[in-house]
Order: C-alpha cells, then sequence, then structure tokens
C-alpha cells in the first residue's frame, strides 16, 4: 500500500487518482499504523513552506517520515519536494525535513532571463542528468518528456542528488534522490502519461 500523507496541504484527491488508475493500493491518511505499515510513502504539497511545515509538524508525522524513510521509498511532489531539504528561504528562513542536503530559495532572483514569469507554470522537458538515466524512477520515461511545474521557489546547491532539471534560463532542479528520499519538483499527477509512468515506476521501488 501506498501512503499519501495527509497534512491539509496538497491536492490529495488527483494524485490519489492517478495512482488508482494505474491499479495501485493508495490510502490518503495520517495514521501513523498506516504509515508503518505501507510499503511506500507520497509527501504531497501546494503553498507556502513554513505553513505546510508547520502543519506537517502538528500531525506528530516528522519523526515517523524520518525514520519509515530509511526503509522503503518516499517521494515528495512539488512542495512536498521543497520539504525535504535542510531549509527554505521562502518569506524568511524556515527549517525543512532535512533529509536532502540543499536549499530552496526564490527562483525570480537567479533567472537570468528577467522577461520569464515567476510563478514557473506549465510544461518543461525533464532533462536527465548524464549518468542518471539508470535510475529506477527513470525506467518508463526518458530525457526530454515533458512535466507540468507550477512553483516561485527552487533547490539550489544539491547537484550531487539531482537527477534532472529543465531549463527556464538556468537549469531549475526538477527531480532529486537521496538514497530511498526521491522528489520532483514538477508534478507527476497532472505531467500526462509521462507522469503515469514515473509513478509506475516509484510504486515498482523496492
Amino acid at each position: 500500500m501506498i501512503a499519501i500523507v495527509d497534512y491539509g496541504v496538497g491536492n490529495l484527491f488527483s494524485l490519489a487518482s492517478s495512482l488508482k488508475s494505474l491499479g495501485l493500493n493508495a490510502e490518503t491518511t495520517r495514521d501513523v499504523d498506516k504509515i508503518c505499515a505501507a510499503t511506500h510513502i507520497i509527501l504531497p504539497g501546494v503553498g507556502a513552506f513554513a505553513d505546510a511545515m508547520d502543519k506537517l509538524t502538528a500531525t506528530g508525522l516528522v519523526p515517523v517520515i524520518r525514520e519509515e524513510c530509511k526503509k522503503k521509498p518516499l517521494l515528495g511532489i512539488c512542495l512536498g519536494m521543497q520539504l525535504l531539504f535542510d531549509k527554505s528561504y521562502e518569506y524568511g528562513e524556515h527549517q525543512g525535513l532535512g533529509l536532502v542536503p540543499g536549499e530552496v530559495c526564490p527562483l525570480a532572483d537567479d533567472l537570468k532571463n528577467p522577461a520569464l514569469k515567476v510563478p514557473h507554470i506549465g510544461w518543461n522537458a525533464m532533462d536527465i542528468v548524464p549518468g542518471r538515466e539508470d535510475d529506477p524512477l527513470f525506467r518508463y520515461v526518458k530525457s526530454g518528456e515533458y512535466v507540468y511545474f507550477v512553483h516561485s521557489f527552487y533547490a539550489k546547491n544539491c547537484a550531487p542528488y539531482t537527477l534532472a532539471t529543465s531549463e527556464y534560463s538556468i537549469p531549475v532542479t526538477g527531480a532529486v534522490r537521496n538514497g530511498l528520499v526521491y522528489g520532483t519538483q514538477f508534478h507527476p499527477e497532472k505531467s500526462g502519461d509521462t507522469g503515469l509512468r514515473l509513478l509506475k515506476a516509484f510504486a515498482e521501488l523496492g
């Protein structure tokens, strides 16, 4: 069973529907026993970093997630991916889960083309980092396929853990991995067939 962590943030219905369409057994929950019994964990997220971290902390699930991700695959999606990092500079400085080294910073500050809009919204090519093509998350997808983004902040100083980027006048971190902990800045559940294939590959991770 795939546990989708419900902490009051994120489009849980869309994600659950995508997993169901793949024939996967998934449950939206904040129950500790169910999360511990799950084979995989997904941490979704939409909104502001500090608010999401506060809500996640309030559920009491932070230590559970930190422990369980040592044993089973965890996937953070969009803001859920950002929460995996050490800290975020979104409207102040806020501590994250510390599961992936790096930090989350304003995208607008680093864009080389100031004419580009922030938030970065829409479809963009996922460029797999050379040498990471064989990662099992990419079992059913290939570099250059398009995925869907909606974000104003992005992960940086995390090159050793970066699996894929997308070009937006700079290489924007699109997917990361540290051990069993994975993250995608884009939304697989909104990325059509490519996203479904990526979710299928995640569900098959041992």
